[in-house]
């Protein structure tokens, strides 16, 4: 094998080392037993695809010990004992779509037959819930409800907001920097930038998180109306649920017949199902959203602006690039954490992106400033 074959198969084994790793430290946070077991058998099979692939390798003449975990694995369960291994669990999924579109394509290539088998983790869940575990329908909804709430990935979501912030605010100083030659009008436009964005930011964020959950509380008190109101309709209405997830008519009429008798109960999954709410989602604080939406913000937005309280003229815009710099390649370092890409490529990519729009803003500026002079 090549030098480039041998670095692609270490890759590789890295990765199915991280996601038994990982799913395995998942397993031992889950309360649920079931789910738990369901983790459990993840962490079994992505050990035995390590292991797979390590004695292919060796009949092919390379001989590659399994890695410990990674870095990003090691760093990915530390978030999850602090924030909740949900968090995790989202990561993993864009994990295994990934891997399982580029096993597609080189099947593909190679002209193998693509079977389709392992697409993503949420047809694995399905295959061991139904299959082996033989757990019901609803506990079924619950972790495909929970793999959909956390699909977007909150903590993602905060670290590529950072990077906008950031990026944004930069362009913004070096705009003026290039206009005023880098005096205190730089102090003034970035903190009135910082100040603008946070608030705007915030006030969207609440509400955003407002009329979410005002629309989820009116849909979910007219699901309880109709339970009150058509009892009958309902119990239908889950049998149907039950069925179509491949569960016998029978067994499926029983589940409904003995879940009806829980008004509770009935709503909770018909409020899942029916209506696709999750109902944690309703828990959340606009007003934390808000807050917390500031303060990210904040953080990305005053990196660049700082070195202007202390500096002006050539040194300030000097500082403030090196800062920003610093800053980029740090949350590129942060966004591995998703992506699984290099850290070097990624916050190397963050820095070469962030200053060439900040160069191109500060050309900008330069070229309206020498014009409003001339």
């Amino acid at each position: 094998m090549t030098a480039r074959h041998i670095k692609g198969a270490a890759s590789s084994l890295q990765t199915e080392v991280d996601a038994a790793y990982l799913y395995r430290q998942i397993a031992g946070a889950e309360q649920d037993p079931g789910v738990a077991g369901i983790f459990v058998h993840l962490s079994e099979i992505e050990q035995g695809h390590a292991l797979a692939m390590q004695e292919s390798l060796q009949k092919k003449g390379t001989s590659i010990d399994l890695p410990p975990p990674s870095w990003r694995a090691r760093t990915l369960d530390r978030i999850g004992r602090i924030f909740g291994y949900d968090y995790i669990i989202g990561v993993m999924m864009q994990t295994e779509k990934s891997i399982a579109r580029a096993t597609t394509t080189r099947k593909a290539a190679s002209r193998q037959e693509v079977t389709g088998a392992e697409s993503n983790h949420v047809r694995i869940l399905q295959h061991l819930i139904q299959g082996q575990q033989g757990m019901a329908g609803e506990e079924l909804s619950r972790i495909e409800g929970r793999h959909k709430t956390i699909g977007g990935n909150a903590l993602r979501a905060a670290v590529l907001g950072a990077n906008d912030r950031l990026v944004s605010n930069l362009s913004l100083v070096m705009g003026v920097a290039g206009a005023t030659g880098g005096n205190q009008a730089i102090l003034l436009a970035g903190s009135a930038g910082l100040l603008a964005g946070a608030l705007s930011m915030a006030l969207g964020e609440w509400i955003s998180v407002k009329s979410s959950q005002e629309l989820y509380e009116n849909q979910m008190q007219l699901e309880m109306t109709e339970l009150e109101t058509n009892p009958e309709g309902e119990r239908k209405e889950i049998a149907l649920i039950y069925m179509a997830k491949g569960i016998p008519e029978d067994q499926s009429m029983q589940m409904a017949n003995e879940i009806m008798q829980d008004t509770n109960r009935a709503h909770a999954l018909l409020v899942r199902e029916e209506l696709g709410i999750n109902a944690d989602e309703l828990k959340g604080s606009a007003m934390e959203a808000a807050v917390s939406s500031f303060v990210l913000f904040a953080i990305g937005a005053i990196i660049p602006v700082l070195p202007f309280f202390f500096l002006s003229g050539l040194s300030g815009i000097v500082v403030s690039g090196v800062a920003s710099a610093i800053g980029l390649f740090l949350i590129g370092g942060a966004i591995t954490l998703f992506t699984g890409k290099g850290l070097w490529f990624s916050g190397g990519r963050q820095v070469l992106f962030g200053l060439a729009a900040a160069a191109i803003t500060y050309g900008v500026g330069h070229l309206i400033g020498v014009s409003i002079a001339g």
